[in-house]
């Protein structure tokens, strides 16, 4: 998935403490977040699966491909673009609609409109403000948590680029420092991603 289930998680929390009470009143807000998690969730689950649905297209036509000289990820970004065309889905992926966070805006706006549906479906939650003003500070929030998130991932970048012994991005060795360092700068923020 784009974003750790944790910092999900974490992320549904910080909506809740931001619109609880300025926003909405609820009686339970952990449940309240758990619903925001689980429905960001299951909105990035649906690119994820995309995704794979593309991978099994691309294997039956691996010998085409090398015999072509066709990359991979060229076909790749082609046949998902496509799906994603007849889908209508809302890319997740922000960098590859240059907004530069790990979610598009156009992927932070839709969730905004799901949750503050969300919102105001509960029983033991009461919107307190006018649907789009909380929509708003919704996406003011992703936005400003996803932020923290990229300075988190450009530091641990960072900690492996600046390791004395030269090592290569996209690498193995690469990738578990940098998971392990990303995990580190998380922890400083409060949270905490399971190994």
């Amino acid at each position: 998935m784009l974003i750790a289930k944790e910092f999900v998680g974490y992320l549904s929390r910080r909506l809740v403490s931001r619109l609880n009470p300025s926003f909405i009143d609820t009686a339970n807000p952990a449940a309240l977040a758990t619903q925001i998690a689980d429905v960001i969730i299951a909105d990035l689950e649906v690119e994820d699966k995309l995704n794979d649905e593309v991978r099994e297209i691309l294997e039956q036509y691996t010998e085409y491909m090398r015999r072509e000289g066709v990359s991979y990820q060229d076909m790749f970004r082609k046949i998902k673009s496509t799906m994603v065309t007849q889908r209508k889905i809302i890319r997740a992926a922000g960098r590859e609609s240059g907004d530069g966070m790990k979610l598009s805006r156009d992927k932070i706006t839709d969730l905004s409109h799901q949750i503050g549906a969300l919102l105001r479906k509960q029983r033991e939650t009461r919107v307190k403000r006018e649907p789009n003003e909380t929509r708003l500070e919704i996406v003011k929030t992703f936005t400003e948590v996803l932020q923290t998130e990229e300075k988190a991932d450009k530091d641990a970048r960072t900690k492996v680029i600046s390791q004395k012994k030269g090592i290569l991005e996209g690498s193995e060795e690469y990738e578990i420092l940098h998971k392990r360092y990303y995990a580190e700068e998380l922890k400083k923020l409060g949270i905490e991603l399971n190994a």
